[in-house]
């Protein structure tokens, strides 16, 4: 049983680690803020930097937040690339930039070591289920190494081809997400001002074709004004940024998911950067000058 190295440990990471510790491996730990103590009680073992966390793992797992947050725990001070060393794996399972990652890739495979870009879609109670999307770019033999790890933590697991590619994926994940949010924002509050029960609606479009996961859960969300962060807003904005920057420089138009950012940036102009991303209706709402819950 290989031991595996966790760098973030936050909303997503510390369950993750969890299962890890739970089936048994040695887990080397490592976060911004001290570790948790449950985290340690259950076996884990803390470390002072990412370089430690390289030296003494075989696999180096990294959830942060953003593009920087990568490149600062693989190359900045004290860093994985100076404790890595040849044979290990190297798996950034945060949502970043696919142009950044295969920059990353590169870096650390020149060190001898193999990179995985990892990403999950899931969030907050897919990290504590153990039932997360994975889908990884990568070499074929780190994804076979790790696939078992994988197994651990999410319930669907992919190898979508190769360095970058991963992240590629999670960005199309988040255009469609922040889309069908907007879809059930918008026919929530269209059935709520006709003077409909929201909450029957929900009900009743859950058993046709226009059901969906977004319905059942952010619709909930929605009619019962539950905006406490499963996936913050500010994370989904910093996801859309990744969707548009890329279409950018793919010459690609994409309206809609342009609009859907427009509507999370109301949210944020209103204090909403921490509120879940199902929060995106209050927008709406702004504008319709109607709460779905109100019918």
């Amino acid at each position: 049983m290989i031991d595996i190295g966790f760098i973030g440990l936050g909303t997503m990471g510390r369950p993750m680690a969890g299962h890890l510790l739970a089936a048994g491996h040695r887990v080397l730990l490592h976060d911004v803020a001290p570790v948790s103590p449950e985290l340690i009680a259950a076996g884990g073992i803390a470390c002072k930097s990412a370089k430690e966390v390289a030296e003494e793992a075989d696999a180096v797992i990294i959830m942060v937040p953003d593009t920087p947050h990568v490149e600062a725990v693989l190359f900045g001070k004290d860093g994985v690339a100076s404790g890595i060393s040849k044979g290990k794996i190297v798996v950034d399972m945060s949502s970043i930039s696919p142009l950044a990652t295969k920059e990353f890739a590169k870096k650390i495979e020149a060190l001898g070591a193999d990179y995985l870009d990892a990403p999950v879609s899931g969030g907050e109670v897919g990290a504590k289920a153990a039932t997360l999307t994975i889908m990884v770019g990568g070499p074929e033999r780190a994804f076979g190494t790790m696939k078992p790890i994988f197994d651990k933590m999410g319930k669907n697991v992919t190898h979508v081809g190769a360095n970058g590619d991963g992240q590629t994926t999670k960005v199309a994940n988040q255009i469609i997400v922040a889309l069908t949010i907007e879809a059930v924002s918008e026919a929530l509050l269209f059935a709520s001002k006709a003077g409909a029960n929201p909450a029957l609606v929900r009900k009743a479009l859950m058993g046709g074709f226009a059901s969906s996961r977004i319905l059942e859960v952010h619709g909930e969300r929605m009619v019962k004004r539950n905006f406490e962060p499963g996936f913050r807003i500010e994370l989904q904005q910093k996801d859309l940024n990744l969707a548009l920057e890329g279409a950018r420089a793919l010459g690609l138009s994409l309206p809609s998911t342009a609009l859907a950012q427009q509507l999370f940036s109301s949210c944020a102009a209103h204090g909403g950067k921490a509120w879940d991303h199902s929060a995106m209706v209050r927008a709406l709402e702004l504008m319709a000058g109607h709460e779905i819950a109100a019918a």
